[in-house]
């Protein structure tokens, strides 16, 4: 049994409880929980192939697309802790209301304040991906209670796991402060403990009473949010790739590949051959190699099956 966690326990923001849960160590094929981890899995492998995530882990995320990002997940945010609040009294939903924990609007708030400054309300605006989302969340809250725990499971728990991964991506890739201005959306100040919160969500999650077909209902939703989500990823990737290549870590922009590179003062004689010649272009081309080419691919599956539940 794991120790006591202190936090909200479906009260009112800022109240504190106590509260204590059993790790149930004889999970059941028929829980919540395991129904949802077996019946995403296609859609967690098709979500952490698309080339925004690929590109993100990889560091390769321009500011303005990751300002983007950010206002998306407002949009959606806001719809769903909007949702959240309609149904924290209704039993279907109930035991997982942890506004203290995990409502991420107000983060998200802050970090669209850091990119866009004070007026940013003015100066953002809701794609139409991120509007079908939303439109799909507002339906299930009002209509479909039940369904508003695929919506909340997907985001949250994706949020305390590969989200960690991918804050640090960001916070390096685009140079943010250490104070973590900009990637307040990642911090959970209120949970100390992701993965014992983890343990005690998905045993709130098993314990909802519901009946065969409602659990069913939840996994099918839960693949639809991947969908949502999928389709915000293409939209992003498209706006990305009209925008320019800018700086990297060490001030240096990406070769895209295109041009003529002979141009480059260090240009090496051959691409293939990685000798004195521009430091850019002998790491494109050792990058080439078999070899490294099957270990970048390998470090890359490792992180992307890390960081899948945040972006999912």
């Amino acid at each position: 049994m794991p120790s006591a966690m202190e936090g909200s326990e479906g009260g009112e923001e800022g109240e504190i409880l106590r509260y204590e849960e059993t790790e149930d160590n004889s999970v059941s094929p028929t829980d919540l929980s395991e129904l949802l981890k077996e019946g995403t899995k296609e859609s967690h492998d098709r979500a952490e192939n698309t080339q925004f995530v690929k590109d993100f882990l990889k560091g390769r995320i321009k500011k303005e697309l990751f300002k983007l990002a950010t206002v998306a997940l407002y949009f959606t945010y806001s719809a769903l802790e909007e949702e959240i609040d309609r149904n924290k009294d209704n039993p279907v939903f109930a035991p997982l209301y942890f506004p203290v924990e995990l409502h991420r609007r107000e983060a998200l708030a802050k970090d669209l304040n850091y990119f866009y400054g004070e007026d940013w309300k003015e100066k953002i605006q809701c794609s139409e991906a991120t509007q079908h989302y939303v439109d799909r969340i507002h339906h299930v809250g009002q209509h479909e209670p039940e369904l508003l725990v695929a919506h909340a499971y997907t985001r949250y728990m994706g949020d305390l796991s590969g989200g960690q991964v991918l804050k640090k991506v960001a916070q390096r890739a685009l140079k943010l402060p250490s104070t973590e201005e900009g990637i307040q959306f990642y911090v959970f100040d209120n949970v100390s403990n992701a993965q014992q919160f983890k343990q005690l969500y998905r045993a709130r999650m098993n314990a909802l009473d519901l009946d065969k077909n409602t659990k069913e209902r939840i996994v099918e939703e839960a693949n639809r949010a991947f969908r949502f989500n999928m389709h915000v990823f293409d939209e992003l990737d498209k706006i990305g790739r009209t925008l320019t290549e800018e700086a990297q870590d060490g001030g240096f922009p990406v070769h895209d590949g295109k041009g003529d590179i002979r141009k480059c003062p260090y240009y090496a004689d051959k691409l293939d051959k990685v000798g004195p010649g521009c430091p850019y272009h002998a790491a494109v081309a050792l990058a080439k190699q078999p070899l490294v080419q099957l270990l970048l691919a390998t470090c890359v599956a490792v992180v992307a099956g890390a960081a899948a539940w945040y972006l999912l």
